[in-house]
């Protein structure tokens, strides 16, 4: 008889346990501790809730990017807790969301309870759930791959205990876990940096759009603070040397795209000419993800709607409508949709990037709230942009003005890529860990004298 080819793995989490070392114990989940499942108190009974105990719903894990918990949105009392199939939970449970949504978790840092859509494991050892949490990613494919359900998918307590998991001895798991831990602390604390970043962006903005920079090249001080550094005009208080002017008096020529009449699915390509949609505009960032073009002759018939670098692109609606940001020097020239106005500065009076972002103004965001005013969804015209009123700086201080501005962005964009290569490295780390591919207990070995 033939020698048969061995067995391969049926699916993504047997791959997972095959790669696994041979000194590592596997274990069901019901052999780590206790399986414990949830319930919600009825709303009919007042007494249930307000309480003192945090009672957790999948959605509050599903959204949650710590590994700890410290508090919920709702809270049960003892009485709501006993009068369901809610459990309080001690300390360091690992909560597993096993209904509808599948595999999220987190670790209660206090004592609480879950509803009906957790299986919670209280853990015999000690340093077991910081070591799940990070495994547990491993385990979403089989949670999936067992959940069955016609309203929504459900995975039950036993199919859940049965599930098997790496069990490497306690040293091994431990170190493993800090490692993880560390990655997971820088990149919550480069997140936390760019937060930071992004809020002190938008006091700059608002300072840059509104007072300026002086000939030291500082902020002006605010109107309060020097009243005669400004004056009145219909944006309100401005720099004396600042103008304000209609977008029809900044433009050499503007234009909305084509009706549907002059260009409809069938006209579309996978190469080509690329058309812009109001989904490739961002506040003061154009990032083209529609990959829908048309035909050369196409846009040679459609040349009035054309864009090109250092136009700007403002959105007739959207929420909010008048959205606006500069056509890229990256991107060959396109076409711009009906819904999209294309306007082309008269760089002699206004930079493309100082009308954009005033176009994206609290200023600018009034005019566009009375313009649309009532209406319930929400939309501006191509005159209504013509008729929106900027400040205008001199150009010099544009310049300025929009370079304080980058320098701010570039930072941002820095840890934003630090961010990047920390999530890449976790998740790198974390298949070689969690694999055992790559192996902790050499770390742990004393050095040779």
């Amino acid at each position: 008889m033939s020698d048969q080819a061995p067995t391969q793995p049926q699916n993504e989490y047997q791959r997972f346990l095959r790669q696994l070392p041979a000194d590592w114990e596997r274990k069901e989940v019901r052999h780590l501790g206790a399986i414990v499942g949830g319930g919600t108190p009825s709303r009919d009974v007042p007494s249930f809730w307000r309480g003192s105990i945090p009672w957790v719903t999948p959605g509050e894990v599903s959204g949650n990017a710590t590994k700890f918990l410290l508090d919920t949105n709702d809270h049960i009392s003892p009485s709501g807790l006993a009068g369901s199939g809610a459990n309080l939970l001690p300390a360091k449970a690992l909560m597993v969301t096993t209904r509808a949504t599948l595999g999220a978790r987190v670790i209660n840092a206090v004592p609480m309870a879950t509803n009906q859509g957790f299986k919670s494991i209280v853990f015999k050892g000690a340093e077991d759930s910081d070591f799940y949490f990070h495994l547990f990613e491993k385990v979403k494919s089989e949670l999936v791959r067992r959940a069955s359900g016609t309203t929504f998918l459900e995975i039950s307590g036993a199919e859940f205990g049965s599930i098997e998991v790496p069990s490497p001895d306690r040293r091994e798991k431990v170190r493993i876990t800090e490692v993880l831990d560390t990655l997971d602390t820088a990149t919550r604390e480069t997140e936390a940096i760019i937060a930071k970043l992004k809020a002190v962006k938008k006091g700059l903005l608002h300072d840059l759009l509104t007072r300026g920079i002086d000939t030291n090249g500082e902020l002006r001080p605010t109107q309060a603070e020097a009243p005669h550094l400004y004056k009145e005009s219909t944006l309100g208080w401005i720099p004396i040397e600042w103008d304000v002017d209609l977008v029809a008096n900044l433009t050499t020529s503007s234009v909305i795209g084509p009706f549907g009449s002059d260009l409809v699915a069938s006209d579309y390509r996978e190469s080509g000419v690329p058309v812009i949609f109001v989904r490739d505009v961002k506040p003061d960032s154009l990032t083209w993800k529609s990959d829908v073009y048309v035909s050369k002759r196409k846009a040679q018939a459609l040349a009035a709607h054309e864009v090109l670098a250092g136009d700007v692109v403002a959105t007739k609606m959207g929420l909010p409508p008048c959205v606006a940001a500069v056509y890229p020097n990256t991107m060959p020239n396109g076409v711009v949709t009906a819904d999209i106005v294309r306007l082309r500065p008269n760089l002699s009076r206004v930079l493309s990037s100082w009308m954009s972002a005033f176009v994206n103004s609290p200023a600018v965001a009034k005019q566009v709230e009375q313009i649309t005013a009532g209406v319930t969804r929400p939309k501006v015209t191509l005159r209504d942009v013509r008729n929106l009123r900027l400040a205008i700086p001199p150009l010099e201080e544009q310049r300025l003005l929009l370079d304080r501005a980058e320098a701010m962005e570039s930072h941002i964009s820095l840890e934003a890529a630090a961010l990047q290569k920390f999530s890449a490295e976790k998740s790198g780390l974390m298949d070689d860990l969690l694999t055992g591919r790559v192996r902790v207990t050499p770390l742990l070995e004393p050095s040779t004298p």
